[in-house]
């Protein structure tokens, strides 16, 4: 495809309002992606580069939350060895998946996950009663949530913090820090494969991580009260939007 002007400065404008949305409530994947697969990349090309921008956020955000104390890495590292592994099988997998299958698969994965949104409860509304150990979380939610992440991406880090609070019963602050180093792990062991596989579209991915960083210091600077709540509807109505067209695209041109 022609890599232009206008649609670097697309995807750099769709970095900012990612990064803030990542930055406030999470899920800024779900903006991202969508927009690489809008403006034609191929899914694969889509998922790879996508992961470019994700883990230069995660890592920023994991580096904070381990700074202020809210991850013991020392605690949690083979969690972090069983999400990398996981995350790499994932990947591994979806480089091998027929082109026009992804090209299928991925309209139904973008409407489960609208469905997801909007319906699953607010962190703050999640069970709190701890109904794993460590070890059956790790043996259980961290490899599937990592395979997921390695495969497709988008929404991974707010299904490892609802996993987190409700299986685990740790606090929301303790379950987001634990969701970001998790979630750069399996973001950083997607792309070491990607970029093995040469599916990175590196002009498109570097302009989305110069956007990130505006969005998620604006994203950050802001107290929006209902910031959370004005989201979840963007959220399901870009996911929706996407998996439409794809779907016009695939079966009525």
């Amino acid at each position: 495809m022609e890599i232009t002007a206008e649609l670097l400065i697309f995807v750099f404008l769709v970095g900012i309002f990612a990064g803030w949305v990542d930055s406030i409530a999470g899920g800024g994947g779900l903006i991202s992606l969508p927009a690489l697969l809008f403006v034609g990349l191929n899914p694969l090309a889509a998922l790879a580069t996508n992961k470019l921008q994700s883990s230069f956020g995660a890592f920023i955000a994991a580096v904070n939350y381990t700074r202020l104390g809210w991850v013991d890495l020392q605690a949690i590292r083979w969690l972090v060895l069983v999400a990398f592994i996981a995350s790499a099988a994932g990947t591994m997998l979806v480089q091998h998946v027929d082109l026009s299958l992804l090209e299928r698969l991925l309209p139904v994965l973008l409407g489960l996950l609208a469905a997801w949104f909007a319906l699953s409860p607010r962190v703050g509304d999640l069970e709190r009663t701890p109904r794993l150990g460590g070890i059956a979380y790790g043996a259980t939610a961290v490899p599937a949530i990592g395979f997921y992440d390695g495969f497709f991406g988008p929404g991974t880090g707010s299904f490892f913090t609802a996993s987190a609070i409700s299986l685990l019963g740790a606090s929301a602050r303790r379950a987001v820090g634990l969701t970001k180093v998790l979630n750069f792990t399996t973001n950083f062991s997607s792309l070491i494969l990607f970029v093995i596989g040469g599916q990175v579209i590196w002009s498109f991915g570097l302009a989305m991580v110069l956007g990130q960083v505006i969005g998620a210091w604006f994203g950050s600077s802001m107290a929006i009260r209902n910031g959370v709540a004005i989201i979840r509807p963007i959220v399901v109505v870009v996911c929706l939007a996407v998996m439409i067209r794809m779907l016009y695209q695939q079966y009525l041109l």
